[in-house]
């Protein structure tokens, strides 16, 4: 009789990865699941959109490489469509979702089993650990990790091991992702967050935990960190109209202060042609709000300064009312249902 060995007792895991003009990071986000010191048995299937900057024919070259690695159509090009794709076109028990953004740590699928085992939860996940290269991405990751930039979430700064209402990226339990009716491919982002939903509204557990810690990186320029967010933005905003209330009073927040200071600017404005007409400018103080804002991000890019350098200082500067910006504007047109024509194509 043969002995048992941990190829054959542990559970075979399928990662599914959505690649739409990866070409940058789509190695090294395969490279790191190559590199899993997990010894159960995986496979690796990439969800390829309609690329037009050379990911076709590297996803091609990564498949004829290695026989793990599979490579599967998604004409639609959308985010949950491909995930839904490469679910079904894979077979093992625990499904890892990976983002081609993302670099998982060699430890990353070994101690996520072992927690899904543990815990009996239906997913699994992590933190989302912004690293930037050049001084913008820096500068973006210190964002992403900062209260003021993101909310200060468990998903970017920790926290305690537990029951989660969302979690980063995920390793689900196969049967429960099919019980669940796989991601919503009408919600093109903000998909894992309405999927969680479900699988806690059927009686399931998600679970964090801080030992996961996945290796994002950030988008490389001011016009896809924009467009990222505006995107965001107007999905969330539209997730808080259909779901509202399953949404926490933190995603208000953008809004109601992209809302403020555009109102208190308006207002300081009005002030102005008061003292031009010689009325009591006191509307004036409606500068105090965009003031307040201002004072707020230098104080939050000063602390940028003392770790990433004068460069990265510079861009924080810039990045934080980007994020703030892009996102509060997208909630407020995606929570009024004024996107109908164009979350198509924000939503990649």
């Amino acid at each position: 009789m043969a002995h048992d060995t941990p190829e054959n007792t542990l559970p075979g895991v399928s990662y599914v990865m959505p690649v739409l003009n990866e070409v940058a990071h789509v190695r090294a986000a395969v490279d790191s699941l190559l590199a899993q010191d997990y010894e159960g048995p995986i496979e690796v299937t990439l969800a390829l959109g309609p690329s037009i900057d050379g990911t076709t024919e590297l996803v091609a070259q990564l498949s004829a490489a290695d026989p793990r690695i599979s490579v599967v159509q998604n004409e639609i090009g959308s985010t949950p469509s491909g995930l839904n794709i490469a679910i079904r076109a894979s077979s093992y028990p625990v499904v890892i979702r990976v983002d081609a953004h993302s670099e998982l740590p060699s430890d990353y699928t070994r101690i996520a089993v072992e927690t899904i085992l543990a815990t009996g939860a239906d997913n699994v996940g992590g933190i989302m650990d912004a690293q930037g290269i050049t001084p913008f991405e820096r500068a973006v990751a210190r964002a992403y990790g900062s209260r003021i930039g993101l909310g200060g979430t468990p998903l970017h700064l920790g926290g305690s091991e537990g029951p989660a209402e969302t979690v980063y990226l995920g390793v689900f339990r196969r049967e429960s992702l099919l019980d669940a009716g796989l991601f919503n491919e009408d919600i093109k982002r903000g998909q894992d967050w309405e999927l969680n939903r479900r699988i806690r509204a059927r009686g399931g557990t998600v679970w964090f935990t801080p030992r996961l810690k996945v290796t994002y990186r950030p988008r490389p320029n001011l016009g896809k960190l924009a467009r990222q967010f505006f995107s965001t933005g107007i999905w969330r905003g539209e997730l808080a109209r259909r779901f509202p209330a399953a949404n926490g009073i933190r995603y208000f927040a953008p809004p109601v202060m992209v809302l403020g200071v555009a109102l208190g600017f308006l207002l300081g404005l009005v002030g102005v042609v008061q003292a031009a007409v010689g009325a009591a400018p006191w509307l004036l103080v409606g500068f105090a709000i965009p003031a307040i804002y201002l004072v707020i991000v230098i104080v939050s890019a000063i602390v940028v300064a003392r770790a990433e350098g004068a460069r990265a200082w510079l861009w924080f500067l810039i990045v934080l009312p980007c994020i703030h910006f892009c996102w509060g504007i997208g909630f407020v047109l995606g929570f009024l249902a004024l996107t109908r024509n164009i979350t198509e194509h924000v939503g990649r």
